[in-house]
């Protein structure tokens, strides 16, 4: 009888641990199902793929913003240059995207490219320049955007019309494409440089910068890395957007930036760095773009959606602020 009452005790032990630990990842779970049930009840198609699918290329490219907002904020930073990296990335695609198969496959590798490379600069210009990560790709951002408005002044461009419908439409008429492929890139390369060194480096840094010194991790290296995956994922944003809307405009990312910073503290992740998870980032995107469809299809005014993202960054930043105070290392930085 004890053995069944021990098991019973150490289960309900490990489960308040988990709650307590994964709490922030619990509450973006349940409210995206809230978000996600009350769409597909007022949708008129309910949940079926017909409904799914815009659904899905509206929530992956923030997605994917959120990814590479979460690289930077995990390691204690921010990185105001999403939205201009997105941009450019899609300025360039208006030029990159059409021809043959080879033709636009090389295009997709340097816009990939371009988009790491920008993300290498902020994390050279922070570490190198000493600069605040929020200073650092503010500046860099408006050079960024600077780049994609020369590149394309007004709104124009063609991308391949027929690689566009591929990533935008259903995968075997069941799943939409496009969270297809937000599955395969973050899984490729989340899933195995999370369980790396320099993937845990990245929570140690945003948790304890002096601590992970003292421990022989290299904060710098981290830094430019975790800025240069930024970079990279902000691309992927940004080629997407290409595909979806089969033109280059330098004015489409600029949502992004504060969009992604939402759907980072949706997702679970701390403001104050060390905390979050890549698939909680995910889910937070979810629920503003499922938030944004209930606003569409309830008729309810159409500022109802910038408001709900401007109580999340407004609670997020007050957050962050209190969890910033109130951890010893973080102040000791500061010193």
């Amino acid at each position: 009888m004890s053995i069944y009452t021990d098991s019973g005790s150490e289960a309900r032990s490990d489960l308040s641990r988990f709650f307590k630990h994964e709490w922030r990842l619990c509450l973006t779970i349940a409210l995206f199902v809230m978000s996600f049930a009350s769409f597909v009840t007022i949708h008129p198609r309910g949940l079926s793929v017909i409904s799914i699918t815009p659904w899905a290329n509206q929530v992956v490219p923030l997605a994917l913003a959120a990814v590479a907002q979460f690289f930077a904020v995990v390691t204690g930073g921010l990185d105001l240059s999403v939205g201009a990296i997105i941009t450019l990335s899609n300025a360039a695609g208006s030029y990159l995207l059409d021809g043959t198969p080879l033709q636009i496959a090389g295009g997709a590798a340097l816009i990939l490219g371009i988009g790491t490379l920008c993300g290498f600069v902020n994390g050279v210009v922070i570490t190198a320049g000493r600069v605040e990560p929020i200073v650092a790709t503010l500046a860099t951002g408006a050079i960024y955007g600077g780049i994609a408005l020369y590149l394309r002044p007004s709104p124009g461009g063609t991308v391949n019309e027929t690689l566009g419908d591929l990533f935008t439409y259903q995968t075997f008429g069941v799943i939409p494409t496009s969270l297809v492929l937000l599955a395969i890139v973050v899984g490729v390369i989340w899933i195995p440089l999370s369980r790396s060194l320099l993937g845990r480096s990245f929570y140690a840094i945003g948790s304890n910068l002096n601590g992970a010194y003292m421990s022989g991790l290299k904060p710098a290296r981290s830094k430019i890395f975790a800025y240069s995956f930024a970079g990279f994922f902000a691309s992927c944003a940004g080629l997407f957007l290409s595909f979806q809307t089969l033109s280059g405009d330098a004015s489409i990312g600029v949502p992004y930036t504060l969009n992604s910073i939402a759907a980072v503290v949706l997702g679970g992740a701390s403001l104050a760095g060390g905390i979050g998870t890549i698939w909680g980032v995910i889910l937070g995107s979810a629920i503003l773009r499922t938030v944004g469809a209930i606003v569409i299809f309830t008729s309810l005014p159409t500022l109802a959606q910038p408001l709900f993202e401007g109580v999340v960054l407004l609670l997020a930043v007050a957050v962050g602020a209190i969890e910033f105070l109130k951890s010893p290392s973080k102040m000791e930085g500061m010193r």
